[in-house]
């Protein structure tokens, strides 16, 4: 009998896992795909010669990450690799935002839209190096972060205060028009908050904006050399040199709970697997309640608040192999490893009303991989691996085109949202669907499919807006990983801090269940799972 279960061997599963090995706990992962790795994955399927990544692709909150880098998952295998610039925000008359590792270049970018705006990226850098420290400890330790956030909210007034803490509450649309004179700024601060599901009018949109370019500024949008899957792999590596077990293609059908205690699981084929100490989700949080629980398990309230849960919008996603790199109008864009593509802030805009109003947006807002400018390794010498996803809503009211796109996401609705996608990159780059040697489309049903945690192909565990965040995060209450069922941590994406890949909700579930002292007894936990109901069926 393991000590834990790890429902799920996604980043944040694998993660958590990890922290109890170390520990000295002996853990056991389960998890429904065929192979680790939940949304870090990634494959040839869409040409042989090719490297596609599934689902994430760059991870600078990885990079970032205090939980990981603990983790030294370089001894294990992983290596980083960078594009020679980070991001690039063409314009259709050929002008480029960029955002670079050094923050000279990025400065110089910005100067280029208006005077003044160099200087008023490098004072955004300054205060970021003035909160960074605090910040992060902030943002990857349980909630509620005492000491961290009694130093940040020092280290805040120092920086100026209130008016400081205001600037980080705006909607990015008005911080960029406060802090910039020119297009190119507000559209790195824009395009980056709409790397979540925050429109640029959305009350702390202007912060997330900010926090998403510093990272960038500072870590760079890395990649795992040979495919994200290697992230997963380190990770893997490192928990079964730790003694720990992971089981692919099982299915977790429900949690068995005795006392008001979770004990273990039991899998769809029947099996019942007892968990001595602690039982870890790295599950969405409707399903972990509502599947694995069940209301008879749950206070009324829970229930009811999860009535309100709003997830962040769905996905959809198209992967090409291109025969030569792709055609940028504007040069600066052929060396990032992301574009961002609207035609300004106006068009970003009118893409997250769209939305809003369940409507297909007629010119999607795609975020656009190059994965061989950001790694040699993914495709032949002279070609490029990429790919782009851009959101859709998750009820299909209307197609703001004229195509009828229905939100079936049937293969007609794939096939003319993938046009759709494709037009979107020949604004900016005439002659690229000359150059698609094949294509792979993952609408949203497809990637939820492959990851029952992407509802829709959700990426980030619920909205990222401020009502479902901190102490409302995933519902109005603590924040923190322990639930209403003793022996049960939430550690996935729906927990505090929420998404990305930083490990920080599986860390802060490990650590909260090592704190627990409260264990039953391995002979009442065998008899919980063998017992059999009145209909002769074991529960």
């Amino acid at each position: 009998m393991p000590d834990a279960v790890v429902i799920g061997a996604g980043p944040n599963g694998l993660v958590a896992a990890n922290v109890l090995a170390d520990a000295g706990w002996s853990v056991l992962v389960i998890e429904e795909q065929p192979e680790p790795g939940g949304a870090v994955r990634h494959d040839r399927g869409v040409h042989p010669d090719f490297v596609n990544d599934l689902f994430s692709s760059f991870y600078p909150l990885a990079a970032a990450s205090p939980v990981l880098s603990a983790l030294h998952l370089e001894e294990h295998g992983l290596r980083w690799s960078h594009a020679p610039s980070v991001l690039a925000h063409p314009l259709s008359d050929g002008r480029c935002a960029v955002l670079d590792r050094d923050i000279e270049t990025t400065a110089a970018a910005a100067e280029a839209f208006a005077p003044g705006d160099g200087a008023a990226w490098r004072r955004l850098c300054v205060l970021w190096d003035t909160l960074r420290p605090d910040l992060l400890d902030a943002l990857f330790t349980p909630f509620p972060p005492v000491r961290s956030s009694a130093r940040l909210l020092w280290t805040l007034r120092a920086a100026g205060g209130l008016r400081t803490a205001r600037t980080l509450a705006l909607p990015v649309r008005r911080m960029g028009e406060e802090e910039f004179r020119g297009e190119g700024g507000r559209l790195l601060l824009a395009g980056n908050a709409l790397h979540a599901d925050l429109a640029p009018e959305s009350t702390g949109s202007g912060g997330f904006g900010w926090l998403m370019s510093m990272l960038a500024q500072s870590y760079g949008f890395p990649v795992p050399a040979g495919g994200s899957g290697a992230l997963t792999e380190a990770l893997v590596r490192r928990l079964r040199r730790q003694g720990g077990e992971i089981r692919c293609g099982e299915r977790v059908q429900n949690i068995v709970i005795r006392g008001g205690r979770a004990v273990g699981v039991r899998t769809s084929a029947g099996a019942a697997v007892p968990a001595r100490r602690a039982v870890l989700a790295d599950v969405a949080v409707p399903a972990l309640y509502r599947e694995l629980v069940g209301a008879e398990h749950l206070p009324a309230q829970l229930m009811a608040d999860l009535l309100r849960f709003q997830w962040d919008f769905a996905t959809f996603k198209v992967d090409w192999a291109l025969d030569g790199p792709v055609p940028w109008r504007a040069e600066q864009a052929t060396r990032a490893g992301t574009v961002h593509l609207a035609d300004g802030l106006d068009e970003l805009t009118r893409f997250a009303a769209q939305i809003a109003l369940r409507q297909v947006p007629d010119r999607p807002f795609a975020l656009f991989g190059q994965m061989t400018t950001a790694d040699s390794s993914r495709s032949p010498e002279g070609t490029e691996s990429a790919w782009a996803y851009t959101h859709v809503p998750h009820e299909v009211k209307a197609d703001a085109g004229d195509e009828g796109i229905t939100g079936a996401w049937d293969r007609t609705d794939q096939e003319r949202m993938a046009d759709r996608v494709e037009r979107q990159v020949e604004r900016f780059a005439p002659g690229f669907r000359s150059r698609i040697r094949a294509r792979r489309v993952l609408a949203p049903p497809t990637l939820e499919a492959l990851d029952a945690n992407l509802q829709d192909g959700a990426i980030n565990g619920g909205t990222t807006a401020l009502h479902q965040q901190l102490v409302f995060r995933p519902v109005p209450g603590t924040g923190r990983p322990e639930t209403p069922v003793p022996g049960l941590y939430l550690a996935s994406a729906g927990a505090h801090p929420g998404g990305g890949v930083h490990g920080a909700p599986g860390a802060n579930a490990a650590r909260a269940a090592l704190r627990s002292r409260r264990a039953p007894g391995l002979a009442g936990v065998q008899r919980v799972l063998t017992r059999r109901d009145r209909t002769g069926r074991k529960r």
